[in-house]
């Protein structure tokens, strides 16, 4: 079976390529052809993943393609993770929010509206292209901001797609470290939509156990994903909350760190990564591969070390320094879609968080939302698990931004920008039409083009 992917210059293939070599036997994995529009990037990066693979002395062949039908033809698995406009698209999207006083992160608000009008227009080539040379290959959408990019896929009529987040998984993993429990021993039950989920079970051994952690301090301190939350909003719901939803309860809290920090999370990013790779074209990387690697690593670090550290006001994690890094072994997006594969290729399969179509899984919401849940996922298809309750106050957000994602991808679909008004002033981070409106005309100044363009 074969892998392609398709914005392979991006630095996490790297380390999805490393997730890969301990299961690319058991998966009948045998080739991954990675695809990118950014040519020097790419030779990087491809160069990096095959030093990955014979410094574990394992055979996977990992190639680069010139051709996104290289890359699409054949395959039985595809992934889609692109940043449309490059590393310095989310500084234009950061900045122009905080300029009107609102938050622009990435995957939520203004920043994901901006980053989603101009991804999708585009994956929608890329999915034309899988329709026309790999019509049975599943595909992957690691892209941001995933809800919304997998939702409007599905709604162009592209149903063998599933979005993939890091979020849920991760933190389920810190959660079974902290508990010195395995994650095959531990039930986790999300619910809602991608970047805007709860958790409300945890069974340990079948046990329930979320009782025991809501009470207890300590946990709820120790987990990355928690300890920037007040502990009252936490144990209000009786849910655990999915770290992106610090945007939502603490809001102004996020605005002023990121406004009082002088640097945006998007400007941080692109300074790790323009260094990275600057170091990166200076070494011949086939004559050093260790020190290229090391580089590597290094830069990645510094990019997950800081992460929510501006939002949140937290001071950075501690650095490894460079020569004693080792490439992590795929938690993460990688993880999240290797198993997804496990699960299909067997027949007892695995439980993990996706999104996919809700078919009934959240009742309030149509049958095609695209939702984050739980799924059970084996050879016979992905079942979402339906929470046992939706608290109001969840049920409230979880509708708003469902119709916020629907009319945002109805914008697009009719060019429509009255709709795409409507969609940001519903939005909770902006929540006004006329500051939607000028958010939409400072994005046109920024761009040089409006993002909702008049169909022809």
């Amino acid at each position: 079976m074969k892998i392609g992917v398709i914005g392979g210059a991006g630095v996490r293939t790297v380390i999805f390529i490393n997730g890969l070599l301990k299961r690319y036997r058991q998966l009948n994995i045998d080739e991954v052809v990675l695809f990118d529009i950014d040519k020097e990037k790419l030779d990087i990066i491809g160069s990096l993943c095959r030093y990955v693979v014979r410094r574990a002395g394992e055979s996977l062949n990992v190639r680069t393609a010139d051709e996104a039908t290289d890359a699409i033809s054949g395959m039985d698995y595809i992934v889609t993770t692109l940043r449309v406009g490059g590393d310095h698209s989310r500084v234009i999207d950061e900045e122009v929010a905080l300029k009107n006083g609102v938050i622009g992160q990435e995957t939520t608000g203004v920043g994901g509206f901006s980053m989603a009008v101009r991804t999708i227009p585009v994956l929608l080539e890329y999915c034309e292209l899988i329709a026309k040379h790999a019509p049975n290959a599943w595909i992957f959408n690691f892209t941001n901001p995933s809800g919304l990019v997998t939702q409007a896929l599905h709604a162009a009529g592209y149903h063998r797609v599933i979005g993939i987040c890091d979020a849920p998984s991760s933190m389920k993993y810190r959660m079974a470290h902290y508990l010195n429990v395995r994650e095959e021993d531990m039930y986790v039950g999300f619910f809602g939509l991608n970047h805007l989920s709860w958790i409300e079970s945890i069974r340990v051994h079948g046990r329930e156990i979320m009782p025991e952690l809501l009470a207890d301090d300590k946990f709820l301190s120790s987990i990355q994903e928690l300890e920037i939350f007040d502990k009252d909003i936490i144990r209000l719901t009786g849910l655990l909350p999915n770290e992106y939803l610090y945007y939502y309860y603490h809001r102004e809290r996020a605005l002023a760190n990121m406004t009082g920090s002088g640097l945006t999370r998007g400007q941080t990013i692109e300074k790790v990564n323009r260094i990275m790779f600057d170091q990166l074209k200076s070494l011949d990387i086939e004559a050093e591969p260790e020190e290229a690697l090391q580089t590597f690593l290094y830069g990645m670090q510094m990019r997950e070390n800081s992460y929510m550290t501006i939002e949140s006001g937290s001071a950075a994690r501690p650095m490894i320094e460079k020569g004693r890094l080792e490439v992590p072994e795929g938690m993460g997006y990688a993880g999240v879609m290797l198993d997804c594969i496990e699960g299909l290729q067997s027949k007892n399969g695995r439980t993990l968080v996706l999104s996919v179509l809700n078919q009934g899984a959240i009742p309030f919401l149509k049958e095609d939302d695209v939702v984050e849940v739980t799924c059970h996922v084996d050879s016979r298809g992905i079942s979402p698990v339906r929470p046992a309750d939706v608290p109001p106050m969840c049920e409230m957000y979880i509708r708003l931004i469902k119709r916020y994602e629907r009319l945002t991808v109805e914008a697009l679909q009719e060019g429509s920008e009255h709709k795409a008004l409507e969609a940001l002033a519903l939005h909770p981070l902006v929540n006004s039409f006329s500051l939607a409106k000028k958010l939409l005309d400072d994005y046109a100044e920024a761009y040089g083009e409006r993002l909702i363009r008049p169909r022809s």
